[in-house]
């Protein structure tokens, strides 16, 4: 059966509200839309987690740049609304940007440190949007249960810390990565790749293969490890490196010897596109 569709915030709201009113647990999953494989096992955790389960769809133009994807992002209600179907959703809430952001919007959210690192050095401002964005959607469904990707790996630290600070009463749930049979983590920018680009993206994951090797071999030097991933990368035909770092797994933190978990994270461009993926290292 098809979820139902909300559009404004009260919608949303009086849905959920009738929902809890039936004292039902809700889960929640914050999506971009243009769903995949990835997203379903998030909606089925959300699921698992909850008797009610919310997902919205918001192409949330505070966390892209100037130079970036927002206009082309590809939109695809009718087919993200089958897949929440098929994986057990009650309701999508799909605002429009004035609902989330009316003109006379001034606030915004920002995690200093875990903000400015890895991908947010290079797309700055991305990750204030993001936790402007997710702030406001916990908000407006107010769910028992959140769960994001690791994938997005530093997002998930930030929302983690902000949900934290700000006294929030959600449960964060983070789930594993979903990756194709070669590799290659699930994301909807992955439709941006031609044949030959896709072909040369599994570089990301097998860097970070390499890696997980490396320590399992005893490799304990930081420098060592980042050099290999970049090596990995700069030999791939057609990839341009944005990052490749080992960092302090819980605060993001530099490092320079492997002696407590690590996230191996890494940034590659494809033309255009820009792909991220990452692993946990543990000494």
């Amino acid at each position: 059966m098809l979820p139902t569709i909300a559009e404004s915030i009260a919608e949303t709201r009086s849905a959920v509200a009738a929902a809890r009113k039936a004292g039902k647990r809700v889960g929640f999953v914050p999506t971009m839309g243009a769903l995949h494989a990835g997203h379903a096992s998030l909606i089925r955790a959300a699921r698992l987690a909850g008797d009610y389960t919310v997902v919205s769809i918001f192409v949330n133009p505070t966390q892209f740049g100037p130079n970036e994807d927002f206009t082309k992002y590809p939109r695809t209600l009718a087919a993200d609304r089958e897949l929440c179907g098929a994986v057990g959703t009650d309701l999508i809430f799909v605002p429009t940007v004035d609902e989330m952001y009316p003109a006379s919007s001034r606030t915004i959210v920002e995690v200093p440190a875990l903000q400015e690192v890895l991908c947010g050095r290079t797309r700055p401002g991305h990750f204030r949007g993001v936790a402007t964005v997710v702030l406001k959607l916990l908000e407006i469904v107010r769910p028992d249960v959140a769960v994001f990707g690791q994938k997005d790996a530093q997002q998930a630290l930030i929302i983690r810390q902000m949900v934290a600070d700000l006294n929030v009463p959600v449960e964060v749930k983070v789930h594993p990565t979903v990756r194709e049979s070669d590799g290659l983590a699930m994301s909807s920018r992955n439709r941006y790749l031609d044949p030959t680009q896709r072909l040369h993206a599994t570089s990301l994951h097998k860097a970070l293969v390499a890696v997980e090797k490396m320590v399992a071999n005893g490799v304990r030097s930081i420098p060592e490890l980042q050099q290999c991933m970049v090596a990995i990368v700069q030999a791939t035909p057609g990839a341009r490196l944005d990052y490749a770092e080992v960092r302090d797994a819980d605060t993001l933190d530099a490092l320079t010897t492997l002696d407590l978990p690590a996230l191996a994270a890494l940034a590659v461009y494809f033309g255009s596109t820009r792909l991220i993926d990452n692993k946990f290292l543990n000494p």
